[in-house]
């Protein structure tokens, strides 16, 4: 592919965040297997040029049924098209677990930013709640204690 390919950027332009592609790989493979930075670099790569052939395919589509958007099922039809078949339901399911918590989350939102107020313990409440998720999520899943939690364990104990 020609550095200039994507319309208007170099191909350093294109890319993707590393961080998060790192994590990515990391997480896809056992805890004692290690990965050569070259070959980060070079699935990160791939992962951009897979990009560029599923978004040029699906452009392709699009135009095809005469369309100036490209929606989920012009991507899902670029996967037919280009031999990625067996993926398609799995990517489907990925698409409308997003559609679904892209939902909840503005569902959420206008519940928040709604006429109704929070008090201001319902308000410390959903916070100390939304930490606690990020937290799990952070953990890998496994709730950790924080301080506060300890305090109350252990006047709850002492109290026995």
């Amino acid at each position: 592919m020609d550095p200039m390919d994507i319309v208007g950027k170099s191909k350093e332009d294109a890319s993707l965040p590393k961080a998060t592609m790192t994590k990515i790989i990391k997480e896809m493979l056992p805890a004692d297997v290690r990965v050569a930075r070259d070959a980060q670099d070079l699935l990160i790569e791939c992962c951009v040029e897979f990009i560029n052939l599923i978004s040029s395919e699906a452009n392709e589509v699009c135009n095809k049924e005469d369309k100036r958007t490209i929606a989920p099922e012009h991507v899902l039809k670029a996967l037919q098209v280009l031999g990625f078949g067996e993926y398609v339901e799995e990517v489907y399911a990925a698409y409308e677990q997003h559609k679904y918590e892209t939902m909840q989350d503005s569902q959420r939102s206008v519940k928040m930013n709604s006429g109704a107020e929070m008090t201001e313990e319902e308000a410390a409440a959903e916070q100390q709640r939304m930490f606690a998720e990020a937290r799990a999520r952070m953990n890998g899943g496994v709730s950790v204690p924080q301080p506060e939690q300890l305090e109350e364990t252990q006047q709850t104990s002492l109290q026995s």
